[in-house]
């Protein structure tokens, strides 16, 4: 298999080559979108070859041997093509043309890889390093960075963290993510405006009036988020076990829940949900109708992406509920495709323990626009700080997870995007 797959690649590489030369002698005679559509099919078809290799152990050296095999007659057949198109015809397209696609087939070129394989022997590296198989020395040789005790969590290992993150926190999955260099706040603008309107054609003596807008402007700070995980020296030591993955996934978890609470529920968050959700106050006192209520309370252009977030125990209170005709309230959600859930008044339910704000018997909902969640990651600053000395009396080692980002809901004066209802408050 991974014979038959190098062989490809070189064939691959070599046609790519070909149209580089031709582009670079202005010798192509087809048109831009016949060569253009030649070098998309290769370039994806060599990027498939180039994942498949990469999923492959790389064990035995000698597998690759004959990649060059029973190319022969192919180059030979493909030089014959070439001369015979190298007659007295000229390129009819133009140089930026050539350029453009040449750039195109030089990223093509480029060993992909031999980028993952250098990512995961980063990532194997990071991971070794923190549970003390190998030195610091060792981690820095196999591209590792750290500095002051610190160690920077590699460029992979810090999107697969962010990506469960986004599975476990809701917020996360729906909100908008923005990713910065610097930690400077990002600047998000909440206007509304009035716009004029005129039946006749404006007089040079009638200029357009000015348009009174009111706006909110806000800007996200990135602040730490840390997490800390204590293991014992004991489990460092069993070698028969995956230690390197049990202290990444619980790295995972540990980041999880202190980003969540923050988007959730801080107090030291002024764009947190349970701060800056507009609380509501319904006039009915049966429960059907006080949802009717808050749905509608919504503002119309919000509705288009709106659901609900609940607790269990608002699950709990809403599961046993009719409407008016004996069906019930939450019914399934048959659209959902290899999962389950719920749908209240024709919108998504989901159900996450977060929303407790470490109030369980309080049953909250959220119903509105959850895109207008903004969240700020600085990128390159996910770092992991290996504890040794201060837990050394209980024989634990900690490692601490440490993150500059920020999320707040954001919305403006006119037109609130998230409300919250307590049943039981």
């Amino acid at each position: 298999m991974k014979k038959y797959l190098l062989r490809r690649k070189a064939q691959l590489e070599k046609r790519l080559k070909q149209l580089k030369e031709l582009l670079e002698k202005g010798s192509e005679t087809r048109s831009m979108e016949e060569v253009q559509a030649e070098v998309d099919e290769l370039t994806a078809d060599l990027d498939a070859v180039n994942e498949a290799l990469a999923e492959l152990d790389e064990t035995d050296d000698n597998n690759g041997n004959g990649a060059g095999e029973g190319e022969e007659d192919d180059e030979n057949e493909d030089d014959e093509e070439q001369d015979e198109g190298e007659g007295e015809k000229r390129s009819i397209l133009t140089q930026e043309q050539r350029a453009g696609l040449t750039n195109v087939i030089n990223q093509s070129l480029s060993s992909r890889v031999q980028v993952k394989t250098n990512e995961m022997k980063t990532r194997n590296a990071f991971c070794r390093y923190l549970v003390g198989q190998i030195s610091e020395s060792e981690a820095r040789a196999m591209g590792v960075q750290t500095h002051g005790g610190n160690v920077l969590v590699p460029e992979s290992l810090a999107k697969e963290i962010i990506a469960y993150a986004q599975e476990e926190n809701l917020l996360r999955k729906y909100g908008k993510v923005v990713q910065t260099k610097g930690t400077q706040g990002f600047p998000i603008l909440i206007k509304k405006a009035k716009a004029n309107r005129v039946k006749t054609e404006r007089a040079l003596n009638q200029p357009i009036p000015e348009t009174d807008i009111e706006f909110d402007e806000y800007y996200l700070n990135p602040t730490e988020t840390d997490a800390l995980v204590l293991v014992t020296k004991k489990l460092l030591a069993m070698s028969e076990m995956n230690v390197e993955r049990i202290v990444v996934d619980e790295l995972k978890k540990a980041y999880v829940r202190e980003e969540a609470e923050f988007f959730f529920n801080s107090a030291d968050n002024p764009g947190a949900l349970i701060r800056k959700a507009v609380a509501f106050t319904p006039t009915a006192t049966d429960i059907y109708d006080k949802f009717v209520q808050l749905k509608n309370s919504l503002p119309t252009s919000m509705l288009k992406n709106a659901r609900w977030m609940i607790n269990r125990a608002a699950l709990t209170a809403i599961e046993t509920i009719k409407t008016a005709d004996g069906f019930p309230l939450l019914r399934p959600d048959i659209g959902l495709e290899g999962g389950f859930g719920y749908r209240l008044l024709g919108f998504p339910v989901d159900v996450t323990d977060f929303v407790d704000a470490g109030t369980p018997n309080i049953q909250r909902l959220y119903f509105g626009d959850f895109s207008t969640f903004y969240i700020q990651d600085v990128i390159g600053t996910m770092e992991v700080t290996k504890l040794i000395e201060k837990y050394a009396d209980t024989n634990h080692v900690g490692f601490k997870i440490w993150h500059l980002n920020d999320g707040q809901l954001v919305y403006g004066p006119f037109e609130p995007s998230v409300f919250k209802l307590e049943l039981n408050a």
